[in-house]
């Protein structure tokens, strides 16, 4: 296992080069100049170079990265030229939001997704089988912002259950935290769980006829039995895969959601940062991100090997 941790991890290494540079050319190529921007209408020749030269924009770009990167690897990710805040307090305030929001969303989708996969693998063929198929579908064709207008018609105006906007922090009211975060986060969960269950139900439908099941059913086991211990577990590595790839999505969901149901996350920073063309900020937080789903992948390898050995071997 030790072995098989040090090979991903030495693997890691090129993935997260690649993502620091592919982050510092979309900040470093963006049409406009930073030092204008920053200077705004006190922008003059002498005052432009001046800054210029002190940010080390007039350097090659290639030396720019190094500097860049040398900085990142000592913690130093930059900081706001709008509120001079630096870019990892920015993601620290901001952060535990967008990861609780994730959460829940996530924990939703498999509440959903997973019992109504284990239902329908059971039933394939029935009327329910082919209904809630064809349900799932059609839940992947609704653009979250849609669901979001939905439910807040819904449950905030129509029958006034709960806020349609704002937050309040985990540890000053947990009870009002989670009904400011029931419909954020099922508005994405709502786009997650038919995923999860057309993925889980295909492979426990093959699962279910494999040898093996067919000689748990002729000892007598249970059917409950057969499906949540001999069935589920063999059928969990592409839900597993699925989870960590959602992660992605849910990251790029929370940008509309967090801005419609007004949550002070990631993706609100990431979206103010756009609109302020605050770069500095904007490549911080990408960087962030991006890190974030490549490490959340390298944990998916990791639950491969706990869930299959032969994986870890190099068996399979």
């Amino acid at each position: 296992m030790l072995n098989f941790i040090v090979r991903r991890l030495i693997y890691l290494v090129p993935v997260l080069l690649a993502v620091s540079l592919l982050t510092f050319l979309i900040a470093s190529l963006l049409p406009g100049d930073l030092a204008y921007v920053i200077l705004g209408d006190q922008a003059t020749p002498e005052k432009v170079a001046a800054l210029r030269h002190d940010m080390g924009l007039d350097q090659p770009m290639w030396w720019r990265y190094l500097s860049w990167v040398g900085q990142v690897l000592q913690g130093d990710l930059g900081r706001s030229f709008r509120t001079g805040q630096t870019v990892l307090q920015a993601v620290a305030e901001r952060i535990p939001v967008s990861i609780e929001l994730m959460l829940l969303a996530e924990i939703i989708g498999l509440v959903i997704g997973v019992p109504l996969a284990i239902a329908c693998a059971a039933r394939a063929g029935s009327a329910f089988d082919r209904f809630m198929t064809g349900g799932a579908f059609a839940m992947l064709s609704v653009p979250s912002f849609l669901s979001a207008i939905l439910l807040i018609y819904l449950f905030a105006v129509e029958l006034r259950w709960l806020p349609a906007t704002g937050y309040v922090p985990l540890t000053e009211d947990p009870i009002a935290n989670l009904r400011f975060f029931v419909l954020p986060a099922l508005t994405l969960a709502l786009a997650e769980w038919p995923g999860i269950m057309r993925v889980l139900r295909s492979d426990m439908i093959a699962t279910l006829q494999e040898d093996y099941i067919s000689l748990a059913k002729a000892k007598g086991l249970k059917p409950s039995r057969i499906l949540f211990v001999h069935a589920l577990k063999p059928s969990s590595l592409t839900l597993v895969t699925i989870t960590g790839i959602n992660i992605g999505r849910l990251i790029g969901g929370a940008l509309i959601v967090e801005s419609i149901f007004a949550l002070p996350g990631i993706g609100r920073l990431l979206v103010g940062a756009i609109y302020t063309r605050d770069l500095i900020i904007l490549q911080g937080v990408v960087l962030l991100v991006a890190s974030g789903f490549v490490i959340m992948n390298f944990i998916v390898d990791m639950l491969y090997a706990v869930l299959d050995p032969r994986i870890r071997h190099g068996h399979a």
